[in-house]
């Protein structure tokens, strides 16, 4: 007989104290405006139009993003409006029971990326991905995370960062990474710097790089060398990944969020530069001052907006006949939609590139690649997140393209899955890779500082 989902076991075994747990943080993380939202959803089905989900699978009703609203909303109609606490079957209030619970870990965690397409194309602007991060806040205090995603948010708390990277293993990798960069930039002199107090940028990186893409950290100091920039990485708190955003937990948030700031105010830094992790960028640029209530030490921004400043102030040179063939842009809908990030990308992509070709649609409407929200740690839910990948497979198709360039390594993981799943036959590239290939290096080395 198999054994049963160690999930829906949690489920079965909560007890009451652990449902009202549960049941109070969702209660305490609906604010004002949010309780607006809940009620003001008029199931127009717009939504379902627009969600990566709904198209690859129009056929499951569990897929339209009124649905997921129409769980949340239920409960909070139950316990916080006066019909719903006498007469909760005139409006459809919902008891916060184990039943509840299980529909809300399927919807919630199993059939959403947290992308916000749905939100900018809701006729009322109703803001979903809240609302779906509330919901998971309170199942989070359930110990209710999906395996996979808890262990890599636990991973990130008691290691220091979401892949276990040891501190000597980290050191070790940029020694050798700076002999790369050096025959790289064929200049003795290039560093990758640790830990430089009074440099003038901080750099994060997901701890992917390290561990599975370490080319693509020599790809920025690369970038940095030929600018001339004072820059250093730290040796704790670079994990620019805050998962704590992907469960609805503010305690994690803040804790991983303040490790970034912590090392930007001992080493006397003038500004944070955020690597190419979309979700991290939201996190840490516009989610991090409300969770603290303040402003971060200093000024916070993406590698990718920096990289275009280092061109407009002819800081570097690039020659896109260094990059020949096709190539696409995917749009991380954390750094463009969510983040604000949308021409820079596109600035650096016909500066670096020879053939520059656009997916429709792009920008704020990019469909979400399906590795968003938590759901590439996810493997029970692997399945529904190669179907709905499907949406950017044929985008990536139509565009002719041979290299799919995404300045975001959860992104890349998945738009490398998609290309072997549905045998693309491109390549994936970060777009500090590319910019990185495109520089044109000063004839003698530059110091950094100047």
């Amino acid at each position: 007989m198999p054994e049963k989902d160690p999930i829906q076991l949690k489920i079965d075994n909560l007890t009451d104290e652990e449902l009202k747990r549960g049941l109070d943080a969702f209660l305490a993380a609906v604010d004002p405006s949010l309780a607006v939202t809940l009620n003001s959803c008029v199931r127009c089905g717009l939504c379902a139009s627009t969600c990566a989900y709904s198209l690859a699978n129009p056929g499951e009703p569990k897929n339209a993003p009124y649905y997921k609203v129409d769980l949340v909303a239920s409960v909070y109609q139950r316990y916080s409006s006066p019909l719903g606490r006498r007469f909760p079957f005139w409006n459809g209030a919902r008891e916060f029971n184990r039943e509840t619970v299980a529909l809300w870990v399927d919807a919630l965690f199993g059939r959403c990326t947290l992308c916000g397409r749905c939100y900018i194309n809701c006729s009322i602007g109703l803001a979903v991905p809240a609302l779906i991060r509330a919901g998971r806040g309170a199942l989070t205090a359930m110990g209710l995370i999906p395996e996979g995603l808890d262990s890599t948010v636990s991973t990130a708390i008691e290691k220091g960062n979401n892949m276990g990277i040891a501190e000597n293993d980290w050191v070790e990798t940029l020694e050798w990474l700076e002999e790369e960069l050096q025959g790289e930039t064929e200049d003795p002199k290039a560093r990758i710097f640790l830990e430089e107090r009074g440099a003038r940028s901080l750099y994060t990186v997901n701890p992917r790089e390290p561990k599975f893409f370490p080319l693509s950290i020599v790809a920025a100091a690369k970038i940095f060398h030929a600018a001339g920039e004072s820059w250093t990485l730290p040796r704790h708190g670079y994990d620019i990944t805050n998962y704590g955003l992907f469960v609805g937990d503010k305690a994690t948030s803040r804790l991983l969020a303040n490790r970034i700031w912590k090392e930007a105010e001992e080493l006397g830094v003038e500004r944070i530069l955020l690597g190419e992790c979309g979700h991290g960028f939201t996190a840490q640029r516009w989610e991090s001052p409300s969770w603290f209530g303040r402003l971060p030490p200093v000024p916070e921004e993406s590698i990718v907006q920096r990289m275009v400043r280092f061109l407009q102030e002819k800081r570097i040179t690039l020659d896109p006949a260094l990059n020949p063939g096709s190539y696409t842009l995917h749009d991380p809908c954390n750094l463009v939609r969510m983040g604000g990030v949308v021409e820079e990308p596109r600035i650096l992509m016909r500066a670096a590139t020879e053939n520059f070709v656009e997916m429709t649609p792009n920008r704020e409407k990019n469909f979400c690649c399906g590795g968003g929200g938590g759901q590439l740690a996810m493997s029970r839910y692997s399945a529904r997140r190669l179907e709905t990948g499907k949406i950017k497979a044929d985008q990536i198709a139509s565009t002719g393209a041979k290299v799919v360039v995404a300045p975001c390594h959860n992104c890349i993981d998945q738009l490398m899955e998609l290309n072997k799943h549905y045998k693309l036959g491109v390549q994936v590239k970060s777009l500090v890779e590319v910019v990185a290939q495109a520089l044109v290096l000063p004839k003698e080395g530059r110091t950094e500082g100047e």
